[in-house]
């Protein structure tokens, strides 16, 4: 984070539970090296990891698997001036294990667009980082509504 710009920084458990609320993000990857950002709806996993349920034959796998990756949510009152956001850097793997697999095809998430063959997607966090800003007012308490 940026320490004079004037926004709260959230811990990490405070960062997971605003994201368990949330049932879409941004998924931020490399895609013929250029940045590409896609959304996607995602849910986290008791360890904290970001789970998505996609296409086995999906672009996004075969640009993710193994890579670093960046995945953001957020919520913001535009009315208010307010709001949160929340990134999970980490790598993606695609889930292998059989067992584990029969686990996330109970409790993961559920693909929006379902495909006769799917995957999981484990974003491990390495780093987790967010911020907010409450009421339109800023730390330096400069009403930002005006």
């Amino acid at each position: 984070m940026y320490p004079n710009d004037g926004f709260r920084e959230l811990g990490r458990q405070e960062c997971r539970r605003l994201l368990a609320k949330m049932p879409v993000g941004r998924i931020v990857f490399t895609r013929r090296a250029l940045p590409a950002v896609l959304p996607v709806n995602f849910s986290l996993d008791g360890d904290g990891a970001v789970l998505l349920r996609t296409s086995a034959a999906s672009e996004l796998v075969r640009a993710i698997d193994g890579a670093v990756v960046a995945f953001e949510a957020d919520e913001v009152d535009a009315a208010r001036h307010s709001g949160w956001s929340v990134v999970v850097t980490g790598s993606a793997t695609v889930v292998t294990d059989p067992a584990e697999h029969e686990r996330l095809a109970r409790t993961g998430p559920v693909s929006w667009v379902p495909a006769p063959q799917q995957v999981f997607v484990r974003i491990e966090p390495e780093l987790v980082t967010g911020r907010e800003l409450v009421g339109g007012r800023s730390l330096y308490g400069v009403d930002l509504t005006a």
